[in-house]
């Protein structure tokens, strides 16, 4: 398993009116009680963009800062700054990052970026995600396994995170593949591809019957972020567009506290109606916050 991004040198695009998010960003920064779990690589917790921000680390390695050329590390604080830096989606509402991914490791510890996740190391990452009290959890990485491959570990925690009500956004995959995982499988979890800036769908996406169904498109070319060395760092792909989803949850539960998540979850898939097709529609986060504000949507 490795994190789904393309780098390019393009300057910075403001994507956030593709999916309608603006009007919710004006109405909230979402609240602090809001609690958004990303599990990624580490976090750059030192970066100016994300000082004084509620974010905080399970399994804290005991250094706040990342080496030059820390792969992973850049690849967790791009994502973090999409939702929580003071210019990101949600920056009021808490960060929780639990490190996954890391480019230093040791005999017997955590995963790489680039050999993949070993064993039930995602799933207990998931779990004790969730048992740290996230509401909604953010995974920007590749499939762990391919369509067909049973991973019991894995399913038995997405299945604690449905439990618990969790919302669960994980990118659908950059390898232009049709089928599923375990991951965009399940049928509580939000599979998300990566829509160009003219609002058409990515062809490096992946996709497939249970994307197409429980999915949504988001913004996922040349998204420009957070970079470890003080220079902006532009990214494409589904890893780039799942935290725009995240972020729209987070500000949809900020908004609505009383709902369930289940109708955020139904509201954020299903406004507009959407038709049956393995290529999901893009998101319209304001479609979503009518939906819940007028009562449309009481459960999923």
């Amino acid at each position: 398993m490795h994190p789904l991004h393309t780098l390019h040198p393009s300057a910075p695009l403001d994507p956030l009116d593709l999916v309608r998010l603006t009007p919710l960003r004006t109405r909230t920064a979402g609240r602090s009680s809001v609690v958004v779990g990303l599990i990624d690589g580490r976090v750059a917790l030192d970066h100016p963009a994300l000082t004084g921000r509620p974010v905080r680390e399970l399994r804290p390695a005991g250094t706040r800062g990342c080496r030059r050329g820390d792969v992973c590390c850049a690849h967790g604080t791009f994502v973090a700054g999409i939702l929580a830096a003071a210019t990101g989606i949600c920056p009021g509402c808490t960060l929780l990052t639990r490190p996954l991914f890391t480019d230093r490791p040791a005999d017997g510890g955590p995963a790489t970026c680039l050999t993949g996740v070993r064993t039930g190391e995602l799933a207990e990452a998931i779990t004790e995600t969730v048992d740290a009290g996230a509401h909604i959890l953010n995974l920007s990485m590749a499939q762990p396994a391919p369509s067909g491959v049973r991973d019991h570990a894995l399913e038995a925690a997405l299945d604690h995170a449905a439990d618990r009500g969790v919302i669960t956004v994980v990118a659908a995959g950059n390898q232009g593949r049709m089928g599923s995982s375990v991951l965009t499988g399940h049928p509580w979890v939000i599979p998300v591809i990566a829509y160009d800036r003219a609002g058409r769908p990515m062809p490096q996406s992946n996709l497939g019957r249970s994307i197409g169904r429980n999915g949504v498109g988001a913004p996922g070319d040349r998204i420009t972020g957070l970079g470890l060395d003080g220079a902006p760092r532009t990214v494409s792909g589904t890893s780039a567009a799942a935290p725009f989803v995240t972020g729209a949850a987070a500000l949809l539960c900020s908004l609505f506290p009383g709902a369930s998540p289940a109708a955020v979850r139904y509201a954020l898939t299903h406004t507009p109606a959407r038709r049956p097709s393995v290529t999901p529609p893009l998101l319209h986060a304001w479609a979503a916050y009518t939906a819940l504000r007028d009562g449309e949507v009481v459960s999923g």
